[in-house]
């Protein structure tokens, strides 16, 4: 009597089953979604008031400049994460952000020198392995003919990666801010965030995606 286990119809089907379940071994993950899953974050023009002369403390706190102390505005922290396309962090990336005062004034002779002194103005941190950052400032205030936004550089060695404004979610200003309409609906969104209340202060976080 043939081997029923063994015959060539049985033997078909096992192989059939054997393909089916070792097929999703060969799945790569992630790795293997269509590539548009992430999206660069949109370069935004630099601005008239990059800091023509950067301050003596240039650290991650901008509501402390030297000895001096800002009490103006809404204190926030804004923090995020530089990563490339892949998702991988970019370690070594300097992250500077710069905004004017609570009174709408830049730390530049071009807006007259006439923001607080108290006020840092400007930062710059160096993001380490995990890509991650994080700085001290104010929720950022309108002023004549722009909405809130606070301007952003990214670098990496003598490579600047990306220069873009962040802008607050669900302001009012935002629909007549001339740089924000040109932005794409997706766009928008990746550089519009939430300023929410947190344990001290207002918390935003700005995920960053270059091409490093």
């Amino acid at each position: 009597m043939p081997d029923v286990a063994s015959s060539p119809r049985r033997l078909v089907l096992r192989a059939a089953a054997a393909t089916a379940v070792a097929a999703p071994a060969l799945w790569l993950g992630a790795r293997a979604q269509p590539a548009g899953a992430r999206r660069l974050t949109p370069a935004q023009t630099e601005g008239p008031f990059y800091p023509d002369r950067l301050p003596a403390d240039q650290d991650g706190d901008l509501l402390r400049n030297g000895t001096l102390r800002y009490g103006g505005g809404q204190p926030a922290w804004v923090e995020g994460r530089v990563s490339d396309l892949d998702g991988r962090p970019v370690a070594g990336a300097q992250v500077e952000i710069w905004q004017c005062d609570e009174g709408g004034r830049y730390h530049h002779s071009g807006d007259g020198n006439r923001a607080d002194p108290a006020f840092q103005g400007f930062g710059r941190v160096t993001v380490g392995a995990d890509g991650a950052w994080r700085f001290r400032t104010i929720r950022p205030v309108p002023y004549t003919g722009r909405t809130p936004h606070i301007h952003f550089k990214v670098k990496l060695g003598g490579r600047e990666l990306l220069t873009t404004q962040l802008y607050v979610e669900g302001d009012a200003g935002n629909a007549r801010d001339g740089l924000w309409r040109r932005l794409s609906a997706e766009d928008r969104a990746a550089v519009t965030v939430p300023f929410v209340p947190g344990s001290d202060g207002l918390q935003a976080r700005f995920p960053i995606v270059v091409a490093a």
